[in-house]
């Protein structure tokens, strides 16, 4: 990929997120804060959209890659969109999920593979996306920690074991680069919305499946460690204190740190992305294949985590505390 086109495509990208603000604010989609908001003020939602249309740019320019999964992409983006402004039906949203979630077992052609394989990749996505959705609460987390994820597969992929489109890569870089200059910003311009949260989830899974296949190494499902600790803790203590796991909530660690705490959020991403960070370049140098080293990386990370979160939080908030749900 030439400069040049990566200057077309970044400007294009821009381009076709300033359109989108201006129909968002036509169309009053917008985010107006609540109880359980981490702002203050009315933002534009649903910004997110962007990196569904840079994997469009991808599709269509290099050679209409990965259909059946651009396709899944395309669906779960849309049903997340219409999410975003109308409040579907759980049961048509879910439905649209297994679809996609299975077009891309699809183009990863997983159903070639022992059937148990099925199962354990559907926990795999489903739970994923669903962390990326949760998580995406503050300024900056959703389109920082995706940038290091990307980033960190880019370099995988030219130095380490080539295992996709490196134009894909850079194309959803690009992507969120755009999101994250008017995201990542005291004052945000927009949110993901679900369609940016789910969509970029959408998108990494299917990378790092890609990466684990081609490698059979399972360690790289660490590139995603801090926020599979935040969200699998966060969940655990609600269910302790008896509370309705599927019902939004302010109880996460990053949450924590900017409502309770009045950490600016781009503080508390640079806290995530940093350990993040850390964690990447244990696993791509120190690591390996090796799932032993591995499996202690997420014991002693998930002790430290506790620990934090029990220092910082206390025993009374985490286990007995009754979150305003």
């Amino acid at each position: 990929m030439s400069i040049l086109f990566i200057i077309i495509v970044f400007v294009s990208l821009f381009a076709l997120e300033i359109l989108y603000f201006k129909l968002a604010d036509h169309f009053n989609i917008i985010d107006k804060p609540n109880h359980r908001s981490s702002h203050t003020a009315v933002t534009i939602r649903g910004g997110g959209i962007i990196f569904t249309l840079a994997a469009l740019i991808f599709f269509c320019t290099f050679s209409f890659q990965y259909p059946y999964f651009i396709l899944g992409l395309f669906a779960i983006s849309l049903i997340s969109f219409l999410d975003d402004i109308l409040t579907l039906n759980n049961k048509i949203r879910l439905a649209v999920h297994l679809f996609s979630v299975l077009l891309m077992f699809y183009q990863w052609e997983l159903f070639s593979l022992p059937w148990f394989w099925l199962p354990i990749a559907l926990i795999f996505v489903i739970g994923t996306i669903n962390a990326y959705n949760f998580m995406d609460g503050i300024n900056g987390i959703t389109g920082g920690y995706s940038l290091l994820a990307i980033a960190t597969l880019y370099y995988i992929n030219e130095y380490i074991v080539s295992f996709t489109s490196a134009e894909l890569l850079i194309v959803v870089g690009l992507s969120l680069l755009v999101f994250n200059f008017f995201n990542f910003r005291k004052k945000a311009k927009c949110f993901a919305g679900d369609v940016g949260s789910v969509s970029i989830a959408f998108i990494i899974v299917f990378l790092l499946g890609q990466l684990i296949i081609q490698t059979q190494n399972f360690s790289y499902v660490l590139l995603l460690l801090f926020y599979g600790l935040d969200t699998v803790t966060t969940i655990a203590f609600r269910a302790i204190r008896k509370e309705n796991i599927f019902e939004a909530h302010r109880s996460h660690f990053y949450q924590f740190l900017s409502n309770e705490k009045k950490l600016p959020h781009l503080l508390v991403v640079a806290i995530y992305i940093g350990v993040q960070f850390i964690i990447n370049l244990t696993i791509i140098y120190f690591i390996g294949t090796d799932l032993l080293s591995a499996l202690f990386l997420i014991i002693a990370s998930a002790m430290l985590f506790l620990i934090v979160r029990f220092k910082m939080e206390g025993k009374e908030r985490l286990l007995k505390y009754k979150s305003i749900d």
